[in-house]
């Protein structure tokens, strides 16, 4: 599609219901030629409305008023893309441990988690969060500042308590770090305006991971998962996760990743847009939800649920 309707699309699809300001901007922008035509001028894959909202709110960027940001985009252009190219779309969100913990809690435990696309390693800690499904009390650790909250429907099969986690590990093509101020404050101008839950739930994430640094490497996802696999401890049970992160390959480097999985001694978890494994969307046994975006959460290829795109609603499939 070209970048209007990209925009609009995302104006539409995503940003309504979640984040007003979004969907006004993001809408204007796909209306403005001069500034379509300058978003046009990024390579393609740096020309996502969340890299280019989010590269202006980290310069400060007036993002919640549509009329005093189209002027300040165009003086400001050039910041805008430096931040573009050298910033990825990152957004780690820890809510998406709720969708996920179903399938780690039956899993055989401990477990040996490994991450890709794993940004600042925020979703390697579904062990230290507390989670609420349908606002029923919370579980996970006493004392815990982080609990997630997720709806769900259908037969989920909510567990007792967080999984057991002998080992995490996470690779990105840009590791980011909890340590460093920057990369926190990009973290955080990736979370929508007015979703201020969010960006409490992140802080507190980042509190958790600072007293545990995540174990990162650089690199890409299909040269680094198998050391990474072949480095858990005996007596773990590895399993290889991601969200949201195929959509961002060609499908070629997808295709290639997901022969890699099919190879190695490890539980394979994808919560992906429905279209980011071919192997996966052939088994749905219905469509995803058209009136909203939807992620597909799969064990091994095989589509257990749809999913909120950041961990807020959990939809279990009969099968």
């Amino acid at each position: 599609m070209d970048t209007a309707e990209r925009y609009r699309r995302f104006a539409e699809r995503e940003a309504r219901g979640h984040s007003p300001s979004y969907e006004e901007l993001a809408g204007a922008i796909a209306r403005d030629d001069r500034l379509t035509a300058l978003i046009d001028r990024l390579p393609e894959p740096r020309r996502q409305p969340n890299l280019l909202l989010g590269a202006a709110r980290f310069l400060g960027g007036p993002t919640g008023d549509p009329a005093a940001f189209r002027p300040w985009l165009l003086d400001h252009w050039d910041e805008v893309r430096a931040v573009v190219l050298e910033r990825r779309t990152q957004t780690n969100e820890p809510g998406r441990c709720a969708v996920l913990l179903p399938l780690l809690a039956a899993l055989p435990q401990p477990l040996a988690l490994i991450e890709v696309g794993a940004s600042a390693g925020l979703c390697l800690y579904p062990d230290r969060y507390r989670y609420s499904y349908d606002g029923r009390t919370a579980f996970g650790p006493d004392g815990g500042p982080v609990t997630l909250d997720c709806r769900t429907a259908g037969p989920v099969p909510l567990p007792a308590r967080p999984p057991a986690v002998a080992w995490r590990a996470g690779t990105d093509l840009n590791p980011l770090d909890v340590g460093d101020g920057g990369d926190v404050h990009w973290l955080e101008c990736l979370v929508w305006p007015e979703q201020t839950h969010r960006l409490r739930r992140l802080r507190d994430a980042v509190r958790v991971a600072r007293a545990e640094p995540p174990h990162l490497v650089r690199g890409d996802l299909n040269e680094t998962v198998r050391d990474l696999v072949a480095s858990a401890p005996a007596g773990a049970t590895p399993v290889v996760f991601h969200s949201a992160v195929l959509a961002y390959l060609p499908p070629g480097a997808r295709e290639a990743f997901a022969e890699t999985m099919r190879t190695l001694p490890a539980h394979w978890i994808s919560n992906e847009s429905p279209g980011a494994l071919p192997s996966v969307a052939g088994r749905l046994p219905r469509p995803a939800p058209a009136d909203r975006v939807s992620f597909v959460l799969a064990l091994d290829e095989r589509p257990v649920a749809f999913t909120g795109p950041h961990g807020q609603s959990l939809e279990w499939l009969e099968t």
